[in-house]
């Protein structure tokens, strides 16, 4: 006599998993719950619409005479007027161009030099290590500010120049920082894996080793751009600002002599300056925050 077999009760299907969120959308959602960060891109970004769409609502043009000199912020120069006539708000709006550019492109150039240099030095090691640590120490020593006085007279005032000199006299800083960061990742067991595995020195120093030495880097190049906003407005106050540009450091620049009597002159384009360097600190704080593990993992 067969017996019949008890059905087998059909096991629960496995729900689908839900896919891990991407390290970029992990980093984004962490800088949202920033105060400082949100806030200083908000700031940030306000400014650069501003400078963007600002000449389509306000066609002044900043290096035209706009009125009489050293006119008071009223209705016929919402801001006033500097020493030449120009109307301040106009020098704001297309000045900004200049010098968020200048910010952006100098805070590149710093990176790309400092992470190459710190790069292989903390790969390498040894005599290529010595001697990029004895290139580095060479122009940390030297006066910032001085040398890059020195090669903006030696090749010209032209916004060109000072975003290179600004550039090439700021990287050791992220190039210290770089072989800190080199020095501790190349020994770890991935990378030695990753030798093992055939990888050669420019996979490893490109692919394995700088992806997981980013986060440092990307908060210091943050940071690097407030700084070179910084020495463009020294070096336009000092009166080495390229006078075909207009950009906030040469509105100082051009109207120092003057700030004890017409104030505006000069208040105004500082407090650009001041405002677009604390967003952009704000920032560095948001993003320190969103890619620190201990926040995250808090989060």
């Amino acid at each position: 006599m067969s017996t019949m077999e008890a059905p087998r009760a059909r096991e629960p299907s496995a729900l689908p998993s839900r896919p891990a969120a991407s390290p970029l959308a992990a980093m984004l959602r962490q800088f949202g719950r920033s105060p400082a960060g949100v806030i200083g891109a908000i700031v940030l970004l306000a400014l650069v619409l501003i400078t963007l769409l600002g000449p389509t609502f306000y066609g002044i043009d900043p290096l035209d005479l706009a009125g009489a000199p050293f006119t008071p912020p009223g209705a016929d120069a919402w801001l006033g007027t500097d020493y030449l006539g120009r109307d301040i708000l106009a020098g704001l709006i297309y000045g900004g161009r200049a010098t968020l550019t200048v910010g952006g492109v100098a805070a590149v150039i710093t990176i790309v030099i400092g992470v190459t240099v710190g790069a292989l030095a903390g790969f390498f090691g040894g005599a290529v290590d010595t001697a990029l640590v004895k290139l580095t120490e060479f122009f940390q020593i030297l006066p910032s500010l001085l040398f890059a006085m020195v090669l903006v007279t030696l090749f010209g005032q032209t916004l060109t120049t000072i975003t290179i000199a600004i550039g090439v006299v700021s990287w050791p800083t992220a190039a210290r920082l770089t072989r800190a960061e080199f020095l501790r990742l190349r020994n770890l067991d991935f990378v030695k894996a990753s030798r093992a595995a055939g990888a050669g020195n420019g996979h490893l120093i490109l692919r394995v080793v700088l992806p997981n030495a980013l986060p440092p880097i990307i908060v210091s190049a943050t940071l690097a751009i407030g700084v070179a906003i910084l020495f463009e407005g020294g070096l336009s106050f000092l009166g080495l600002g390229d006078p075909n540009t207009m950009s906030w450091g040469l509105m100082i620049g051009q109207n120092r002599n003057y700030v004890l009597d017409s104030w505006w002159t000069v208040t105004f384009p500082g407090a650009a300056i001041f405002i677009a360097v604390l967003a952009i600190s704000l920032i560095g704080d948001g993003i320190n925050d969103a890619i620190n593990p201990r926040l995250r993992k808090r989060g």
